[in-house]
């Protein structure tokens, strides 16, 4: 089953899930504020990605952190962010199997 992370106001979000409803892509959609992230989630994704993958710097948490925090940002400062504000996700996470996609693309879900 594709399992589909996110925070159901973002836009990305918002395309990715379209373009599944749009291909009758079945998956299962995980809100990260109200369903929670937890450390074996984000470890899992750790070690799909890696957590540079994951980390959203573009966005306006990572712009309110304190400049001595994204200085001295290392792995486990960073899950520990991303446990504490999911917005610091990078959106969306997709997992199919042994997949693990951040961000759309259709042409890379298409791949999949």
């Amino acid at each position: 089953m594709i399992m589909l992370y996110g925070i159901p106001n973002c836009d990305t979000l918002k395309k990715a899930r379209r373009w599944l409803q749009e291909h009758d892509i079945a998956h299962v959609f995980h809100n990260y504020r109200k369903d929670g992230i937890d450390d074996a989630l984000l470890a899992q994704f750790d070690a799909m990605v890696g957590w540079e993958v994951l980390l959203n710097k573009r966005g306006t948490t990572w712009r309110a952190l304190d400049d001595a925090v994204k200085e001295g940002i290392d792995r486990d400062t960073a899950l520990a962010l991303m446990r504490e504000h999911p917005a610091l996700i990078k959106r969306p996470v997709l997992i199919n199997g042994d997949t693990c996609l951040v961000g759309f693309d259709p042409d890379a879900y298409a791949k999949l």
